[in-house]
């Protein structure tokens, strides 16, 4: 809900349980008032009427206070926009037009006289959430030479003051991402981002602030995450004032982004805000249900259970031997068959064949689609892996367009991997790109493409361009075009990012993938903190996570059990990608009841409200999953001490006054038990995991209105009759039930009626009415 106030410059945005207040001043100055619980248009005006503070020496008043600060004037905080010409530098914004398009978006439209530049802040706020979604959209409107566009943040967040403020972050490297850490906020900058070319491995996009005492599930949180999957920079800036602000957008410095003709424009990123006055567990929980709803294409739909061949093959990869595996697969009750790496081309090794995007005719003589169809047949989707923005020198594409990968004249072109990226801000890469992976998706039935993407940006030039720094903006709008359109023309194939595991992970690509690769460390202790950090933004729904051999050959040569390594990997989208033929008969079996039961649990681990009860900090760690009227709880024991007994798990979003039935066991528990007691896991010894399914049992409650004995009721029951109004007990909102029932004994029986009409015969209630209390 968008309001606007008074004259028309202050306006209100507001979600569930909070509201963002901004104000354009009478010397066009933008102003941020107010973001937190939820306000009116009578709260927003009392703000507005606050003056700013009185000027101090060497300071601006403005500074700490503006949406959007910009390179020019009186301002000394890092600015959010900075443009130049040979002539100028810097703008002079006058305010120009503001109102709602859309019913939920909030247009505010600046202008630069001088540099006849056009600059549109974009809010965004659902009634469905908490989350606001802002962007901005610089034009050139005038028709003087090109502009230069240094930096152009998506957004600038204020908070209010506080004592003390606390960050949380993720960071990480190849193999270790995500992990969550906090510090405190001193005065200064705090810079995180990645000028890779990609998302990166070492944060994600994303900080949550607090004033130092927010826990898990209370506390006054706030977030911020950028929609972008190239070179980006987030600053979280305390001022002398103690005020804090975060910026952030595209781009790892202000070099430069794009250069703008006129006519031309630059939209931004979405740089996303949530506050969230239930800790940081209430954050996740807001964060994953807005991404549900309106980021992740499909989000409705459970991912399937996958097999991948990578680790069981490598670069061996032969017809016979993916058909051997699909067998096994299949019996296990695999519903995804993904081919890796090394179908393709000349692709024996990671020397050679990137670019060439033909099935190998020594190891696939008659295509994919042999194979395809064997897979359907068993039951299976099929998948493959694709790493398109890479070539090998050594490939058919490269040999014949040398000139197509990114590249400074004179300069040696460096590999990783053996590998080079292309310029995909290139017209006709991109086209080559849609013209092969189009034919690829409609010769073969493919269902599902993992794409790859595994190395960052070195030798980012583009000889014979006049700006060539656009590159590392246009190659990520490039990405994103090519992916929409695969998407468009093949609406049945589903896609995961992958960045040599969790390198390319934000917002951005989430709006156009299935799923993300969330590491390539399939190791399951190692994975419990890397998932712990993940679901601090993403939703289960797209962490895949994969079930592998033991000992763990890649890292670190742990050994676990099949059990720790499912229930580690249930956590998010299962996969399995050891090598199903060395697995033995009892193992497959047991790997196959895993399987069976993740996909009863499935509906609530993706589409469930996340409960983080344990951290992986050594010891116990859980997390609970709570859909609707049931909950799953995962809980992993790391090392077990001293012979004691883990400690009692205590559940979250239960109701109190319900039972819970243990689907496995048929036990009954208590709502106010196991959330204020808990429950013994039972777990012992090292790398022990266990899975609880429960299920709320409704409980009907009867209230009776009794009827004279002998006389016909409104309910028209003959004889002694009573009827009574049944509540379920339901607390949810809409969920209530109300049901009229009656009693009657009539002929010499008792016999039960709802809304007038039986439904069964209680021989045990005969001749006077009995009260009824009904369990279901």
């Amino acid at each position: 809900m968008i309001e606007t106030v008074g004259d028309g410059r202050l306006w209100v945005l507001s979600g569930l349980t909070s509201s963002y207040a901004l104000l354009v001043t009478d010397r066009d100055e933008l102003l941020h008032l107010h973001w937190g619980p939820r306000i009116g248009p009578a709260d927003a005006e009392a703000l507005a009427a606050d003056p700013l503070p009185p000027e101090r020496g060497f300071e601006s008043p403005l500074d700490g206070h503006e949406e959007y600060p910009v390179e020019g004037g009186p301002r000394f905080v890092r600015p959010a926009l900075s443009v130049r010409t040979p002539q100028v530098r810097g703008t002079e914004w006058r305010f120009t037009a503001g109102g709602v398009e859309d019913g939920d978006e909030l247009r505010l439209g600046f202008a630069d006289a001088v540099h006849g530049l056009a600059l549109t802040l974009h809010y965004r706020m659902r009634d469905d959430s908490d989350v606001i979604e802002r962007w901005v959209t610089v034009t050139h409107a005038g028709e003087g030479p090109a502009l230069e566009l240094l930096r152009a943040d998506a957004a600038v967040w204020t908070l209010p003051p506080r004592e003390r403020r606390r960050l949380s972050q993720l960071h990480g490297r190849w193999a270790a991402e995500s992990r969550l850490v906090r510090t405190e906020v001193t005065y200064g900058e705090t810079l995180i981002g990645s000028r890779r070319g990609h998302t990166g491995h070492q944060h994600l996009p994303w900080v949550a602030v607090d004033d130092g005492t927010a826990t898990e599930e209370s506390g006054e949180v706030y977030g911020c995450a950028l929609g972008w999957s190239g070179s980006w920079r987030l600053a979280v800036q305390r001022l002398p004032d103690g005020q804090v602000q975060i910026s952030g957008g595209a781009g790892h410095d202000d070099s430069g982004l794009l250069q703008l003709a006129p006519g031309e424009s630059y939209v931004s990123p979405v740089f996303a805000g949530l506050w969230s006055e239930e800790g940081f567990g209430g954050a996740s929980r807001s964060w994953h249900a807005w991404q549900l709803a309106h980021v992740i294409p499909g989000a409705g739909d459970s991912r399937p259970v996958l097999y991948n061949s990578w680790e069981a093959t490598g670069f061996d990869i032969s017809e016979e031997q993916q058909r051997a595996l699909a067998a096994r697969a299949a019996r296990m009750g695999v519903e995804l068959f993904v081919v890796d790496d090394a179908w393709f081309g000349r692709r024996t090794s990671d020397r050679a064949g990137l670019g060439d995007w033909t099935p190998n005719p020594d190891r696939f003589p008659r295509g994919l689609k042999p194979l395809a169809d064997e897979v359907h047949a068993r039951g299976m989707a099929f998948g493959i892996w694709v790493e398109p923005e890479m070539v090998n020198a050594d490939s058919d594409l490269y040999r014949a367009h040398p000139d197509w990968v990114q590249h400074h004249p004179g300069r040696t072109r460096t590999e990783f991997r053996h590998q080079l990226v292309l310029n995909l801000a290139r017209e006709d890469v991109q086209e080559h790109l849609w013209e092969r992976l189009d034919e690829l998706l409609s010769s073969t039935p493919v269902d599902y493409v993992k794409w790859d993407f595994n190395r960052c940006f070195t030798d980012a030039g583009w000889p014979g361009e006049p700006y060539p720094r656009k590159l590392w903006v246009e190659h990520v709008h490039a990405l994103y075009a090519l992916l929409d359109r695969l998407r468009a023309a093949h609406p049945e194939v589903a896609f995961e990012s992958c960045s040599g595991g969790g390198g390319r992970i934000d917002l951005g690509i989430l709006s156009r993938t299935d799923q993300v690769w969330t590491s390539d460390n399939t190791d399951p202790l190692d994975r419990l903190a890397i998932q712990h950090g993940f679901g601090q933004l993403h939703p289960a729904r797209v962490m895949a996570a994969w079930v592998t051999d033991s000992p763990n050959v890649q890292l670190n040569g742990r050994v676990s059990t099949l059990r720790f390594r499912f229930v580690s990997a249930m956590a998010g989208v299962l996969g399995i990608g050891g090598d199903l033929t060395a697995w033995s008969e009892d193992e497959l079996t047991e790997a196959r009841d895993w399987v069976e039961l993740c996909k009863k649990i499935r509906p609530v681990v993706q589409h469930g409200e996340l409960y983080r009860l344990r951290p992986p900090a050594g010891g116990l760690s859980a997390v609970q999953y709570l859909r609707g009227d049931e909950a799953v709880v995962l809980a992993w024991l790391q090392s077990q001490h001293h012979g004691e007994r883990p400690p009692r798990l205590r559940l979250r979003g239960l109701d109190p006054s319900a039972e819970y039935e243990c689907l496995d066991t048929g036990r009954l528990h208590r709502g106010a038990v196991l959330l204020h007691h808990g429950f013994d896991t039972g777990l012992s010894g090292d790398l022990d995991a266990m899975v609880l399914r429960l299920r709320r049992r409704a409980v009907w409650r009867w209230r009776p209105a009794w009827r004279d004995a002998g006389r016909r009721s409104s309910t028209g029951f003959e004889g002694n009759s009573a009827c009574a109004v049944a509540s379920s007990g339901e607390r949810r909102p809409n969920r209530r039930i109300h049901l009229l029932f009656g009693i009657g004994s009539a002929h010499g029986k008792t016999r039960l009626f709802a809304n007038t009409r039986a439904i069964g015969c209680i021989p045990s209630l005969m001749g006077d009415v009995s009260g009824l209390s009904v369990f279901v």
